[in-house]
């Protein structure tokens, strides 16, 4: 038993460093420093995108796997994370594995402009606007109609379907 309390406070250490190391680190990508989304905001996200059993999130940056855990284990949703930075991506596949999510959640340590994005039913990004603004023509070339696009704090220049000013969330869809 003891030795299991100790692996258990030398993994959490362990990631406590590798989250501040990321903080400080200077990011592979400007599109997007990163700002946790926290469980409250990924709940809200899942339920103005009436994230079901059907869909498939993919999360571009997905920093801890926050948004992913949540859609999985709250709403039934499969879940795709895409995250460049290799702390966070170590930290997020880490989360879906200890949540026994990796079933239904795929963490990909990859660039977003390099990924397939049109399996997705819906989208959730917490990016910059230049990053929203680069990413416009691959969501118009990539995704179907139909799919639900969530922006957390930053406006993406397509027309709005819904806005949750108390959560900062924006709904388009394609």
């Amino acid at each position: 038993m003891g030795f299991i309390v100790v692996d258990l406070f030398l993994f959490f250490g362990i990631i406590f460093l590798l989250l501040v190391l990321s903080m400080l680190w200077p990011p592979d990508s400007p599109w997007a420093p990163w700002w946790r989304t926290n469980k409250k905001t990924a709940q809200a996200i899942c339920r103005l995108a009436k994230v079901g059993k059907s869909d498939i999130v993919y999360d571009l940056g997905c920093g801890d796997g926050t948004a992913l855990i949540t859609a999985a284990k709250e709403f039934g949703a499969k879940g795709v994370g895409i995250e460049i930075d290799p702390v966070r991506h170590f930290i997020a596949k880490n989360r879906v594995r200890l949540s026994k999510l990796s079933s239904c959640i795929e963490v990909k340590k990859k660039n977003f402009f390099d990924v397939d994005i049109s399996k997705a039913t819906v989208i959730f990004v917490y990016l910059v606007p230049k990053a929203l603004g680069k990413l416009l023509p691959k969501f118009k070339k990539e995704l179907k109609k139909g799919t639900r696009i969530i922006s957390y704090r930053y406006k993406i220049n397509l027309p709005l379907e819904k806005y949750d000013k108390e959560n900062a969330i924006r709904l388009y869809v394609l």
